[in-house]
């Protein structure tokens, strides 16, 4: 039996909207957003909240300097289709593309995530 049910990943961000709007864009998930938090919403449940942090500081990947605490990996059919939609929406490509099968990103606020193909 588990413990919990459906997880909900919070990232901590200077600013909620901007981020809920990015991934939700990205995810073509609903947003809300409020004073401090904001979150982005699939019709199925899954959500991912974010919340406000007063001197927030990016990671600095792929060094341990600041680390990246955690990461989201998102599968997509075409990199490419996607490296383009994605940096439209305000992300921006990690000089280190470490890998072929996937690409590294920055997400508005500087928390690193992957376009992965499936």
């Amino acid at each position: 039996m588990a413990i919990a049910r459906m997880p909900l990943i919070v990232i901590d961000c200077p600013d909620p909207g901007a981020l809920a709007r990015f991934y939700g864009a990205m995810l073509d998930w609903k947003i809300d957003v409020s004073a401090d938090r904001a979150a982005a919403c699939a019709e199925s449940g899954q959500c991912i909240s974010f919340h406000k942090v007063a001197g927030y500081t990016p990671p600095a990947w792929p060094t341990q300097e600041r680390p990246q605490q955690m990461h989201l990996d998102v599968i997509v059919d075409d990199l490419d289709a996607a490296e383009a939609a994605v940096i439209d929406l305000g992300a921006t490509k990690h000089p280190e593309q470490p890998g072929t099968s996937y690409r590294v990103f920055l997400d508005p606020a500087g928390h690193p995530f992957c376009l992965c193909l499936n």
